[in-house]
């Protein structure tokens, strides 16, 4: 009886297989799905512990603006810890300070502001009457009783209540937030260098040269980013108080404190923050003031984005403009005013991180360290010191744990 054959047919493999640009887009498809996945994870966490992640990434800001002070304190001698302190307290102290002269210039200019306020609305309220509208007393009264009612209103339900229990809540987490925000400014100031050498020992020995290298790239580049921002905080400022100064507009340093801290969120920040100059100016000096308070708003804006970011940021990190409006969009979404302040520096930041990788694998990595010298022969002075003993010279060196030099401290 003859086996039967087992001799395999033709393959129909070639006629079968997937094309390769439909794998190619599926393995490009698997992989951003994962990569997605754990970004949302992370995103996620630090959404959940906000009260805690926000006060750390503006600490970090504030690090990075006190930084070159504090590394100058220390090379002429003054101990790091104490350089740290005095810059934190010293911080502490100069905000207070501007937000009492701020209190004090509200408290002197409310009273004028509320008379302001009342002469302007009987002004609406003659217009009402003798403009187009003509509206009568009647109508006027009904509007206004109106929106009285709906004030009333608003108060007595029980949302309400709730809202107010929620603000309160959040003040508590301001509190929370500006102590987190005072200790880890002087540790990251004080012992920065010991905490990134700790989180660079966290990675993997293979990448922690290219994670040491992005850090500080990214460092730099914050600390660039933060003191550009502030200087152009500062000549918005000083644009704007000057151009109400000199329209005569009520509470001149508080529009400028306003405008200084809404120019951290690039290109609209300090817009929105000199609206309310416009709104002052329109209640308490009229239509044609608030009119030119608008121009000056304008001028000091075109300023910004067509001479100070170009020159004060540089190429190196700078972002594109639909960049930054794409970052702040982002921000909002996700943290709302939170995120736009801290988008447009992470963006910054991954801007360097990104080129500075790309040069690395342009030039292909670092040259590797030599290997060391081998152990010489075992003798019979050797017989008794075991081949594996652990001592000082086999210890893992600098580049090993945070592959920088102790002496760079640069937060």
């Amino acid at each position: 009886m003859t086996e039967p054959s087992s001799t395999a047919g033709r393959s129909r493999f070639s006629t079968a297989a997937i094309p390769w640009g439909f794998d190619l887009a599926a393995a490009w498809a698997w992989r951003f799905l994962v990569l997605c996945a754990a970004a949302y994870v992370v995103i996620w966490l630090l959404a959940r512990f906000a009260v805690v992640t926000f006060p750390l990434a503006v600490s970090l800001l504030v690090a990075a603006l006190m930084v070159p002070g504090v590394n100058y304190l220390d090379r002429v001698g003054v101990p790091r810890k104490l350089a740290s302190g005095v810059f934190v307290v010293g911080g502490v102290g100069f905000v207070g300070l501007l937000l009492t002269f701020v209190g004090q210039q509200i408290s002197q200019g409310a009273v004028g502001l509320a008379d302001q306020v009342v002469q302007g609305i009987s002004e609406i309220e003659g217009w009402l009457k003798s403009g187009p509208l003509n509206a009568s007393d009647s109508q006027i009264n009904t509007y206004l009783e109106s929106i009285r009612t709906a004030i009333s209103d608003r108060a007595q339900d029980p949302q309400f209540v709730t809202q107010i229990t929620h603000f309160g809540t959040a003040i508590g987490h301001v509190v929370a937030g500006f102590f987190i925000v005072l200790f880890a400014s002087y540790f990251l100031l004080a012992d920065g260098d010991r905490i990134w050498a700790w989180f660079v020992r966290l990675m993997p020995r293979a990448s922690r040269r290219e994670v040491n290298s992005s850090g500080r790239v990214a460092w730099v580049s914050l600390t660039q980013f933060v003191r550009a921002t502030v200087l152009v905080a500062m000549a918005d400022s000083a644009g704007i108080m000057l151009g109400a100064g000199m329209l005569q507009v009520p509470f001149v340093l508080a529009i400028g404190v306003l405008v200084f801290l809404g120019a951290f969120v690039p290109m609209i920040g300090a817009t929105i923050a000199g609206s309310v100059a416009v709104l002052v100016a329109l209640v308490s000096q009229g239509p044609w003031t608030a009119l030119f308070m608008l121009g000056v708003v304008i001028l000091v804006q075109q300023i910004e984005g067509h001479v100070l970011q170009p020159f004060l940021m540089g190429s190196f990190v700078s972002v594109h403009p639909l960049g930054v409006i794409v970052a702040i969009g982002c921000g909002v979404l996700i943290a709302g005013v939170a995120g736009a302040l801290i988008a447009v520096p992470l963006a910054a930041a991954g801007n360097a991180v990104a080129q500075h990788l790309a040069d690395v694998s342009a030039n292909g990595p670092p040259d590797p360290e030599p290997p060391p010298p081998p152990p010489p022969a075992a003798g019979l002075d050797d017989a008794t010191v075991p081949n594996d003993a652990a001592g000082p010279d086999n210890a893992a060196g600098p580049d090993d744990a945070a592959g920088a030099p102790d002496d760079q401290r640069d937060g």
